[in-house]
């Protein structure tokens, strides 16, 4: 019986690490997203000239990464808050990295199709469909 037990700790502990690994692999790819796409949208700013219709692809494109980057980093901290460590401590805590990142995403959507997430209708910024 006390194998058994040793055991089902030694599999908690492996399955913690593995999540605890996956979490930070999905911190840092959304990460990568960012600077990736930062680094993207500088690069074609820089080639294609500054011009003032320029400078909106480049606010959009910028706009566009970091939103993506913030989606990713959500989602990285609810498998780490949520499969590691449960408590209503974490749970606050994850509560309000959620909040101050959907905030940030509704402003970045704002910047990007110059109309709130949740408003219809085509913006004058946004491809055509």
């Amino acid at each position: 019986m006390q194998t058994s037990a040793a055991g089902l700790a030694s599999i908690e502990a492996d399955v913690s690490r593995w999540i605890r690994f996956v979490g930070v692999a999905i911190d840092v790819f959304g990460v990568l997203i960012i600077v990736f796409g930062l680094t993207w949208a500088t690069y074609g700013f820089l080639r294609r000239g500054a011009l003032n219709s320029r400078y909106e692809d480049y606010r959009v494109q910028v706009g566009r990464s970091l939103l993506l980057g913030l989606e990713v980093l959500v989602a990285a901290d609810i498998v780490k808050t949520v499969a590691l460590e449960p408590t209503f401590t974490s749970l606050g805590v994850l509560a309000g990295l959620v909040l101050v990142r959907t905030f940030l995403s509704w402003t970045l959507a704002l910047e990007i199709d110059g109309r709130w997430p949740w408003q219809s209708g085509v913006s004058p910024r946004s491809p055509p469909p």
